[in-house]
This record gives C-alpha cells, sequence and structure tokens, in this order.
C-alpha cells in the first residue's frame, strides 16, 4: 500500500485496481454506516418526529437542507451507539412545530445553537440561533434521520472528528475512524468543513470593516 493510502484510509486493491474498502466494521452514525444516500435536486422537505411511542413531537421542514455533515461534537443529539450525529442546515423560516410542542425544552439557554429537545424522548428536534451577530444566523439546525422521507441532501464531510475522544473514544483507533470517513466520501475535518469556515471568516470581516 502506498503512503498516501496508509495516510488517508485508501483500501488495498485487488488485481483490477479495484479499492477494497477497510474499515467496514467501524461505526459512525446508522444514516451512513452502509453508505452514503444520495439527496435528490427536487426535493422539497418533509416532516421530522421525535422517537415517542405515542403524542409524537412534529417539526415540518419546508425547504431542502443544506452542508449535511456528521458531527463528532458533544453537543449535537446522536443515536445511541454513534459516535457521530448527522446535521444539516435550512433557513428558519422553513422550520415550523406543528404538534405537540408543549413537549419541547431548551437543552442549554446559554449555547449559541438553541437546541431544542423533546421531554419525552430527548431528541433534538431543532436549534436555533437567536444571535443576529453570529456567522449562522437565520439558519436551523435539523436531523433529517428523524424524517421517513428519501430526499434530504446528502452528508458531505465529518466535523469536529477529533472531540469524539472527548466523549470516550479510543485515541488509538481514530486512524481507523478517518480511514472509514475517507471510504464513506467524507472527508475529516477538526472543524468545520472549508466552505463553512470561509463563510464564517467572511462574517467577521464584513463586520469588523476588512470587506
Amino acid at each position: 500500500m502506498g503512503l498516501l493510502s496508509s495516510l488517508f484510509g485508501g483500501g488495498d486493491s485487488d488485481s483490477s485496481g479495484t479499492s477494497t474498502p477497510r474499515y467496514t466494521s467501524v461505526r459512525i452514525h446508522p444514516a451512513v454506516d452502509n453508505g452514503v444516500k444520495p439527496g435528490s435536486s427536487s426535493f422539497g422537505g418533509g416532516e421530522l418526529k421525535c422517537h415517542c411511542t405515542t403524542d409524537k413531537v412534529v417539526v415540518e421542514v419546508g425547504a431542502q437542507t443544506a452542508h449535511n455533515h456528521v458531527c463528532g461534537c458533544s453537543k449535537c443529539w446522536k443515536p445511541k451507539g454513534a459516535p457521530f450525529s448527522q446535521v444539516a442546515v435550512v433557513s428558519r423560516d422553513k422550520v415550523s412545530v406543528k404538534e405537540n410542542g408543549r413537549k419541547l425544552d431548551r437543552v442549554d439557554a446559554h449555547a449559541a445553537i438553541q437546541r431544542y429537545a423533546c421531554k419525552g424522548c430527548g431528541v433534538h428536534m431543532y436549534g436555533r440561533i437567536e444571535d443576529t451577530n453570529h456567522p449562522f444566523h437565520g439558519l436551523d439546525f435539523v436531523h433529517t434521520e428523524l424524517s421517513g422521507a428519501d430526499g434530504w441532501s446528502a452528508p458531505e464531510f465529518a466535523a469536529f472528528v477529533s472531540s469524539i475522544i472527548e466523549q470516550g473514544h479510543d485515541p488509538s483507533k481514530m486512524d481507523a475512524v478517518r480511514g472509514r470517513l475517507n471510504e464513506l466520501g467524507l472527508p475529516p475535518y477538526d472543524c468545520l468543513s472549508p466552505a463553512l469556515m470561509d463563510a464564517i471568516a467572511t462574517h467577521i470581516a464584513k463586520a469588523n470593516g476588512k470587506l
């Protein structure tokens, strides 16, 4: 195996030159563990439902999402046993609570992203930024896995990968985690993707009069 393959998680190649995945046993998130599903450009949104067996919280998202990704930070909601969450953004005016909103409560009132979770099952239904000076103000964060519909934007990258160590993941297994993310076509970053980091920097530069 070449140096680049060993560094970036490339698989071994058979005699035909086809790469064989090496890290399929590494769990990332149920929505991507068996491969990333493509999104649909014509998809127009759908309903997100919490995990309660009755009186589910229902949130309607009236548009396609963007910047879908898996995230290793400790704040994002993750399904049981998954080291990563899967989260996307959508314009906040496209997000509305349709049923059982009384069950929602903020997880952390002091966080930049005000995450609203179901008090019954603990699932985060959406996250909202109220600070008008925040680079991502106007965008809500949602977990599209809570919808039964197909067509949501596909995950594009992995964010805050190193953060899973802070939550107890074995540091010696991080090469395998990054290897699996690369096999899935989800470039691993220890912050956000370059496009989102550029958006943050542009917002700050404009606020400071540099642009």
